[in-house]
């Protein structure tokens, strides 16, 4: 049994528990802090604490994934947040060479993330002023970006100039400043690799946008990259909250001395050439991105292919989950989701290898057209992955993931689990159940989406309810062979975003497995 150190980018179920479930049934032990060391949302982790049990755990480790903004600034959120100058980061960076000197066998991966710039005025995830001046904040930086390349219309100047009348130019200095501390982070950890003391690095953009403050950054990065002549140690491209999961099935086929190769199937001509919702390029190019930071590569044979990934995509623009009821011919007209379901079903039961679905037809939540397919094709546990979550990266770096695990250890119980699990919150949760609630049960209650009754009040309790009643009308039938149990329901940010599910798959005549 291998041991693979694990520092979560934060304490949510997608970053804290995703890859260690991944690595259940392996042959490989992933550890993790305790959660007490990890912050929750808006408060920091315990940096001190953290640093030490790394440091501890990495005297007998073979691997190590570290997310570097936990180990920098306390977790994903506190990155947006924090007061430190660009000295104290540097100073705590500088720690990661340790980790080689106190184990110099150890192979160590790290991600860190390029500070998003979101679009919409919001606080929940950002600083409070960014309740009031974020689409400002987002359009000042986006139109500067356009004007410095000669792209700006005259209706964009006109807006940038209202714009830098009325935002106050304390809030544009205070922001703007720490994403200058967080940009000489991102560089700074780029040198690490370049010495040698992280062995390989993803530098994921979560909320990317063509043209704005984080495009800028992203491309001040890059530059930093070649500089090093580390494109082939460091990949740049969309994502956050898969990246774990992504390190761990690459860290994985290293040891293993795999590197699978993947043949890719689109459900529609356009697909590859779609820009998905969040993110600032074609899904194609992504794609390779994150086959490739997974340890593998892109094969234009399926019968060479190790794995085949098959992508639900959209036919013409990528619209929200909780918008799919709405009959639009993206959807119904420019894409073929019965063939892709027909491919997927001979993938697995003539070729007999393993097949993965990367559901990214929306955004944040899965196609209840494809799961009610799926499982009139009783595919659901026949397939080497599935995943329909967040963005179109989220949800590829998960199921890629699986998958390549999949091909290495097949059809335990655990891999079943996981797939449950993906069915249960992104088919479930996100596409449904989460809308549903909010629609017609927080006003009863005099609640709303960013703030419930706690963790596990009486929302997680009617969430639960209605997670129990789509798994009985959606997933399950009476000719299964097995049944979807939910052992655990929380929210873990106390509000409706995400979901917190414990799940397991049990054979209806043997029970557990």
């Amino acid at each position: 049994m291998k041991k693979i150190i694990y520092v979560p980018l934060d304490e949510r179920p997608c970053n804290y528990e995703f890859p260690a479930l991944l690595a259940e049934g392996t042959d490989y032990a992933v550890v993790r802090p305790d959660l007490s060391r990890m912050g929750l949302k808006k408060r920091p982790g315990d940096i001190e604490k953290l640093w030490a049990w790394l440091f501890e755990q990495a005297r007998d480790a073979d691997g190590a994934i570290i997310a570097l903004d936990t180990l920098l600034y306390g977790g994903i959120i506190p990155s947006r947040l924090h007061r430190l100058t660009a000295k104290q980061c540097e100073e705590r960076l500088e720690q990661v060479r340790r980790l080689k000197q106190i184990n110099p066998s150890l192979q160590l991966f790290a991600f860190q993330l390029i500070m998003r710039c979101p679009r919409y005025s919001s606080s929940d995830e950002e600083p409070d002023y960014y309740e009031d001046w974020g689409e400002e904040i987002f359009r000042r930086g986006y139109i500067r970006h356009r004007l410095a390349l000669g792209v700006a219309t005259e209706d964009e100047q006109s807006e940038l100039r209202r714009i830098e009348a009325v935002l106050p130019e304390e809030v544009w200095r205070e922001y703007t400043e720490r994403r200058a501390v967080n940009l000489a982070a991102n560089k700074r950890a780029i040198e690490l690799v370049k010495d040698r003391a992280i062995d390989f690095m993803v530098i994921p953009q979560d909320d990317s946008a063509p043209y704005g403050l984080t495009a800028i950054d992203q491309q001040e990065v890059r530059e930093r990259v070649k500089a090093c002549h580390q494109q082939l140690s460091v990949y740049m491209y969309p994502g956050a909250d898969e990246a774990g999961c992504t390190l761990l099935a690459r860290m994985i086929n290293r040891f293993e001395g795999r590197k699978p190769r993947v043949h890719v199937h689109f459900s529609s001509v356009q697909g590859p050439f779609v820009t998905p919702l969040y993110e600032d390029r074609v899904l194609y190019e992504s794609v390779k991105y994150q086959i490739m930071a997974a340890g593998g590569l892109m094969t234009s044979s399926l019968a060479e292919a190790d794995m085949a990934l098959c992508l639900n995509t959209p036919g013409e623009s990528m619209m929200e989950a909780g918008n799919q009821s709405q009959p639009h011919p993206g959807y119904q007209v420019y894409r073929n989701i019965v063939e892709l379901v027909e491919m997927a079903d001979d993938i697995v039961r003539r070729l007999g290898k393993p097949c993965v679905i990367a559901d990214i037809a929306y955004a944040n939540g899965a196609d209840l057209e494809l799961l009610q397919l799926l499982r009139d094709k009783k595919l659901l546990f026949g397939l080497a992955g599935y995943a329909g979550w967040n963005t179109s990266s989220n949800t590829l770096g998960t199921c890629i993931a699986q998958g390549m695990i999949y091909a290495v250890y097949g059809d335990t119980p655990q891999h079943r689990d996981f797939l449950s699990l993906r069915y249960v919150e992104d088919g479930g949760y996100c596409a449904f159940v989460r809308r549903d609630v909010t629609d017609r049960v927080l006003p009863e209650m005099g609640l709303d989406y960013f703030a419930v009754d706690g963790q596990r009040g009486r929302v997680a309790e009617r969430v639960r309810a209605e997670l129990n009643r789509f798994i009985e009308t959606r997933l399950h039938d009476d000719e299964d062979e097995y049944e979807i149990v939910i052992d655990d329901c929380y929210m873990p940010w106390s509000r409706m975003f995400e979901v917190g599910l414990k799940t397991q798959v049990r054979n209806k005549k043997k029970g557990k497995g």
